[in-house]
């Protein structure tokens, strides 16, 4: 029988917030098996897709291309979608954050909870982290694993193996690799005006993550910094892979996915400058991921089908923006700049 012909279609992409949409919507459509490429854009929210798609029309590709990607919270259309900026989110969003943010500042001033320590990132900053993590764009990639990692163990009949194995994995994974970065800082004999530096630019990844989160702004979604994307690329597919350790490897390699949380959390490990220090981060952070993920992993839970995910992500984005807001202030009151917003 003659190959179909190779055609080539554009379309519009509705639910991509960050680096990690891009590798999601990339790895799901190449997964299909007359699709043999798929490109896609954070910056126009589109998706280039190639593959042998007989006589069927854009509206009919779309559509079917979308049952593979709706699980994850993705649609096309071959016509623009009109973004929604949901505004009326922020009336029940503000006020949730501002009992979350009051609640902080108050504890923090009063000792009772050290999240905030002069330029550093706590282990109970880096616990909360994990948690905002784990229900945006750490749900978006790691989600989207730990859900193939499903499918494919429900071939062997459901067991909690994979799952688990994943989990260790990451968990491990994060622990170590958290260590190596502390010891490669340690070479740099980083000093406290380099350790303020790292804290600024930890603040301002944290800031625009912030942003995102929000979905109203799209110019800051270019900002966002990522590892190279041949390494992303390896961790998604050993995720599709039923070999016996799949599962503890992918829960490895989600450590170098694109996932700005994560890269924040690393950068703070380099400044550390020591193993312990440096892996204790990196593992609480993941801790912070796990109730999610877990429930992700064992149960049902799918966020990007909630109604309520608007008021969810925008509620997440005014805490990150003022973790990061705190962060900078103290890192700056910690050069001299300014004056002290809690005891350093």
């Amino acid at each position: 029988m003659p190959t179909s012909e190779q055609k080539t279609y554009t379309f519009h992409v509705s639910g991509m917030h960050c680096n990690a949409c891009i590798l999601m919507t990339e790895s799901e459509l190449t997964g299909i098996p007359h699709v043999t490429n798929a490109k896609s854009s954070l910056a126009t929210h589109s998706v280039e897709v190639t593959g042998s798609f007989g006589d069927k029309t854009p509206e009919i590709i779309a559509e079917e291309l979308t049952k593979v990607l709706r699980p994850h919270g993705y649609s096309l259309s071959t016509e623009r979608i009109r973004k929604n900026a949901g505004w009326g989110d922020f009336a029940y969003a503000l006020p949730i954050a501002l009992v979350f943010i009051v609640g902080f500042a108050i504890l923090q001033k009063a000792g009772l909870a050290n999240l905030i320590t002069g330029p550093s990132v706590s282990y109970g900053t880096a616990f909360i982290i994990g948690l905002i993590a784990s229900v945006s764009s750490c749900l978006a990639i790691v989600g989207g694993l730990v859900l193939s990692l499903s499918a494919s163990s429900a071939k062997e009949g459901g067991t909690w193996r994979t799952q688990a194995l994943f989990h260790v994995g990451r968990l491990g994974g994060f622990f170590v690799l958290g260590g190596v970065i502390g010891l490669i800082g340690s070479s740099f004999h980083l000093g406290l005006t380099l350790n303020i530096v790292l804290g600024i630019v930890v603040a301002v990844v944290m800031f625009i993550l912030g942003v995102n989160l929000l979905d109203v702004f799209h110019f800051t979604k270019r900002l966002q910094i990522a590892m190279p994307s041949f390494l992303s690329r390896h961790v998604v597919r050993g995720s599709k892979h039923d070999h016996y350790l799949a599962p503890l490897f992918v829960g490895i390699g989600t450590f170098v996915l694109p996932c700005g949380f994560t890269q924040s959390m690393q950068l703070y490990a380099l400044s550390t400058g020591d193993f312990m220090h440096g892996a204790l981060t990196m593992f609480v952070f993941a801790l912070g991921t796990f109730p999610v993920l877990a429930l992700l992993s064992f149960g049902s839970l799918n966020i990007a089908h909630k109604p309520w995910k608007g008021i969810f992500f925008k509620t997440a984005g005014i805490i990150v923006i003022a973790l990061a807001l705190f962060n900078l202030a103290n890192a700056l009151a910690t050069a001299g700049i300014i004056n002290p917003l809690f005891s350093i």
